[in-house]
């Protein structure tokens, strides 16, 4: 773990004593170095799964994808930024990639701690720079209610979570994941109820759940392309990794107490999906599309089989890849076009063929188009939830038919049609553009290759 905390720790120095011409390049390069060092723990050396073990932190094969795709996404999001954000003063520049870089030291903090009190301090922790990055950089005057939003959401769901924490601690003794799961912690009582629901509530909002994911939109709307990429592709998934450590804990309850949410997951899907398809703002629409399928990846987590675990997995890895191009490809258009309404950025194929091939390409992973892995792990869900339920196939289903619709009519409503009258000539795409998009799409390629990686057990 030290591997990737220390050269994360390092670029801290690095960033504000570079000479100004030197500041992107190298500081890309560096976070390329440690997304390609990360790609080493994905050897699982112990068939207890916890391998890379020490006292306060470790990896196994549920959190170390999480930790590559956190360390994949640092270069990803200063190549996305450089743009908008070189035109600012210097100082304001270097804050900004401070910013990114203390996420992903949190981010890896808290996906290798095996301390759940540990866990629950970096979780909480990730809110500071996502805030400041949204209502600091964002782009219009409504960051500040989203900024809000986001903070009161998170933080209402989290505390019931920290009073849980220290009953378990005060009832058990230890907050070790590695041991927990050794002591009976289960009084047939209300306070258990409590407990469960506590424990989870917060990872719930976080996903977020369909009736708790109105901070959602607001955070990816307003946030500026790094934090809407680091939202989408990381810290949703917070969420979903502390549900699967929690439920395994608390899992006499889940079987009964799970039901209401389940139920308001797979309705969420529908009901996202419906919504998705009135939208006129472009990233409006993509962080709805993330609502429905965090929808489904709660459903298959909550169920507790090792297949709807594996899909969740899988989905959450696929997903984060998907999503965050969805956003670097919506912020194209929005750097030539100053608008993210469908209706004024019609027609860039015209304009934007090869960028158009992009949105196409994408567009079909996020409707899960085999042999992607996005299929794979909705199928997962899908099957392991058809198995608990044969009703459930109803709701997957129509859900499965409307990502399908959305995703067409995003595809179609920003590239086809004609230019609108009111667009100024455009500058055509860029390498940069380019480098950014095939870098999202290369692991998505090569995991339909090597899906053992994010499947969630040793091989």
């Amino acid at each position: 773990m030290l591997k990737l905390l220390f050269p994360t720790i390092m670029l801290f120095p690095m960033i504000w004593m570079l000479n100004f011409k030197w500041l992107w390049p190298i500081t890309t390069a560096h976070s390329l170095i440690i997304a390609t060092l990360s790609l080493s723990l994905f050897k699982c050396y112990s068939t207890t799964q916890w391998s890379n073990l020490n006292s306060l932190m470790a990896t196994d094969m549920i959190s170390t994808p999480l930790i590559v795709l956190t360390c994949w996404l640092l270069p990803l999001m200063i190549l996305a930024s450089q743009n908008h954000i070189s035109t600012e003063p210097i100082n304001r520049q270097r804050a900004y990639i401070t910013l990114l870089v203390s996420l992903q030291t949190l981010l890896i903090m808290a996906f290798s701690a095996t301390e759940i009190i540990l866990f629950y301090i970096m979780f909480e922790a990730t809110l500071i720079p996502t805030l400041i990055i949204i209502t600091r950089w964002g782009n219009q005057a409504e960051r500040l209610n989203a900024g809000t939003y986001f903070l009161f959401y998170t933080l209402a769901g989290s505390l019931p979570l920290l009073i849980a924490l220290l009953y378990l601690y005060n009832t058990a003794g230890s907050l070790s994941m590695l041991s927990i799961n050794l002591i009976s912690i289960y009084p047939d009582n209300w306070a258990h109820t409590f407990l469960w629901a506590a424990c989870l509530i917060a990872f719930l909002v976080k996903m977020p759940l369909y009736g708790v994911h109105l901070w959602l939109p607001k955070a990816h709307v307003e946030a500026p392309i790094a934090g809407s990429m680091i939202l989408a592709a990381v810290l949703l998934k917070l969420g979903g990794y502390g549900m699967i450590r929690m439920t395994i804990m608390l899992e006499p309850a889940t079987k009964s107490l799970a039901y209401p949410f389940i139920i308001l997951a797979l309705w969420g899907i529908i009901m996202t999906g419906s919504i998705c398809m009135r939208q006129s703002d472009m990233k409006s629409l993509i962080a709805y599309s993330s609502v429905s399928h965090m929808g489904l990846v709660a459903s298959g987590i909550l169920i507790q089989t090792p297949w709807g675990f594996t899909g969740a997995i899988i989905l959450m890895i696929a997903h984060g890849l998907t999503s965050s191009a969805l956003f670097c490809l919506a912020n194209t258009t929005y750097e030539r076009t100053h608008s993210r309404t469908l209706l004024l950025a019609r027609g860039m194929q015209v304009a934007m063929p090869l960028m158009a091939t992009w949105w196409f390409i994408m567009s079909l992973a996020n409707m899960a188009l085999p042999p992607l892995p996005n299929l794979m792990g909705e199928l997962m869900i899908m099957i392991s939830m058809f198995n608990w339920s044969n009703w459930t196939i109803m709701l997957t289903g129509v859900g499965t038919l409307i990502t399908a619709s959305y995703s067409l009519y995003l595809y179609m409503s920003s590239q086809r049609g004609p230019i609108p009258n009111n667009l100024t000539p455009m500058e055509s795409s860029h390498t940069r553009e380019h480098l950014l998009l095939t870098l999202h799409i290369i692991p998505i390629i090569l995991l339909m290759i090597k899906p053992e990686l994010i499947w969630g057990w040793c091989w």
